[in-house]
């Protein structure tokens, strides 16, 4: 894995972390009784994204060693969910 699709890998996992953390312990304008006038009751009152963003770098970076140590170890590849056969075979090292 070059530097760059470890980078993409970081983003898109840290992005899937941040749409599961954003709802945690969410206080909507509604539940708190102070609405903004122009916005929905269902509107965060105080979203503390700051939080949020902190809690889903280290979990994403948890995450990522994880699938990053997985993919550079090589105990599962692409290969592995060739479940129909269409890749080529692998070739034999030529001496």
């Amino acid at each position: 894995m070059g530097p760059v699709s470890a980078l993409v890998l970081l983003a898109v996992i840290w992005f899937m972390v941040f749409f599961v953390v954003l709802p945690l312990r969410l206080t909507t304008q509604g539940e708190s009784g102070e609405t903004v006038p122009g916005t929905h009751k269902s509107a965060p009152s105080d979203p503390q994204l700051g939080k949020k963003a902190k809690v889903t770098t280290i979990w994403a970076l948890g995450i990522w060693v994880v699938i990053a140590g997985i993919i550079i170890s090589g105990v599962i590849e692409v290969r592995d969910f060739d479940w129909f056969g269409r890749m080529a075979p692998r070739e034999a090292p030529t001496d």
